[in-house]
């Protein structure tokens, strides 16, 4: 395992981030390169979703096929449009998960991804066979910025080799994936609380849904 268990009862602010740290990792972003980062589920390898490069560079990092799709961030709902068809199922359930987000904290209602249909302006490698895109709007301050100021969807698939354990928290990355990313982020690093991997729902372009993982 890499780097040392957190202290027990540590209190980190979760809502204030170096910004140094959050330059850095745009910078790499936008070279092509790819991180690891905190989201607001577990901690996760990212890369620009448009760029098939760099998103091949995380298939080869975890050791997975890149027959498979991953999902990706977005800071806004409001950008959806530009990359999937959102039918209108699924701009309810977008609706009632802001209802419980607490805005001041980022605190409520468990992390939702939805598959949408119809995936365009992304890096083919990262689309599924039926042309379907996991997307999830992040409430997470960082990977929020992140996705802001590259003005672009950001993957989002767990730090792990593929087959192994989910790393929940920094100290359970294995060092392979540390040491193959381009850049690893400072944030959270310490940071112990809990975090659920999101609820998952494909919404068919007719309207019908299916939940995946609840």
């Amino acid at each position: 395992m890499a780097g040392k268990p957190p202290a027990a009862n540590k209190t980190v602010d979760t809502n204030r981030y170096d910004k140094e740290d959050l330059q850095e990792a745009l910078r790499v972003l936008r070279e092509g390169g790819i991180i690891v980062y905190p989201t607001d589920t577990v901690w996760g390898i990212g890369c620009d979703a448009t760029n098939a490069e760099a998103v091949r560079k995380i298939y080869a990092l975890k050791q997975r096929e890149d027959s498979k799709s991953m999902l990706v961030l977005l800071d806004s709902a409001a950008k959806l449009d530009y990359y999937v068809d959102v039918p209108e199922t699924a701009s309810l359930l977008l609706d009632v998960t802001n209802e419980g987000v607490n805005e001041l904290t980022n605190e409520g209602e468990k992390p939702m991804t939805i598959i949408y249909p119809n995936a365009r302006h992304l890096a083919e490698n990262i689309v599924a066979e039926d042309g379907s895109i996991g997307i999830r709007i992040t409430n997470e301050p960082f990977s929020k910025a992140l996705c802001a100021q590259l003005k672009r969807p950001l993957v989002s698939t767990s730090a792990n080799i593929s087959g192994h354990p989910t790393a929940h928290f920094f100290h359970e990355i294995e060092a392979a994936i540390l040491e193959g990313a381009d850049y690893v982020c400072q944030f959270r690093r310490e940071d112990d609380t809990p975090h659920e991997p999101s609820t998952i729902i494909k919404v068919n372009a007719d309207g019908t849904f299916r939940i995946i993982r609840e």
